[in-house]
């Protein structure tokens, strides 16, 4: 275990990060990632990997039903094992999103071309990332990612620890933890 030693100012915010089936199925750019998680200063509250049937990807993608994309992204995004993280940090659906880049790998490598997507994203569906577009989907996302996460304990008991910089990261589990539940 590695211990943490920054510290934050303000409340944390929680956001879902999910690393797609292109990404996952190579393993280099699946511990890219994690490493750029860690980097740009994530907490990594939880995650988890995972294979979606096709009803997952429809149910998580109703909004989109009937646009001209829908059909193809349930087919990726249930074509192989994903990876989903919940991050911690100031910010962290912002950041989270700037570290992404946009979603359209052509912009990417343009206009962010060290973003993850304009690193490693191959098309604007096997774009490697996702993740919440703002707090309200933050709350919705993780709860169908990580049904049993408590967010209003997590809220209460373990963000001002996490704020506090009194965590530990576990290299084995991937994860951060609060030291006082260790």
């Amino acid at each position: 275990m590695v211990l943490s030693t920054f510290r934050c100012a303000k409340a944390l915010q929680i956001t879902l990060a999910v690393v797609k089936p292109d990404a996952v199925a190579n393993p280099v750019i699946l511990e890219a990632v994690h490493q750029k998680i860690l980097e740009n200063q994530f907490f990594i509250v939880r995650n988890k990997d995972l294979i979606w049937r096709r009803e997952d990807s429809e149910r998580f993608y109703a909004e989109h039903a009937g646009r001209f994309f829908y059909q193809r992204l349930v087919e990726f995004m249930s074509s192989g094992p994903m990876r989903a993280y919940i991050l911690a940090r100031e910010n962290a659906i912002g950041h989270w999103r700037e570290l992404m880049g946009p979603t359209k790998v052509f912009r990417a490598r343009y206009t962010a071309p060290e973003s993850i997507r304009g690193v490693y994203g191959l098309t604007d569906t096997r774009n490697t990332t996702h993740g919440s577009d703002s707090a309200e989907s933050a709350t919705r996302e993780i709860s169908y990612f990580f049904p049993d996460f408590n967010m209003k304990q997590w809220i209460e008991k373990e963000e001002p620890l996490f704020r506090a910089g009194d965590i530990v990261y576990d290299e084995q589990k991937q994860v951060h933890t609060a030291k006082e539940g260790l």
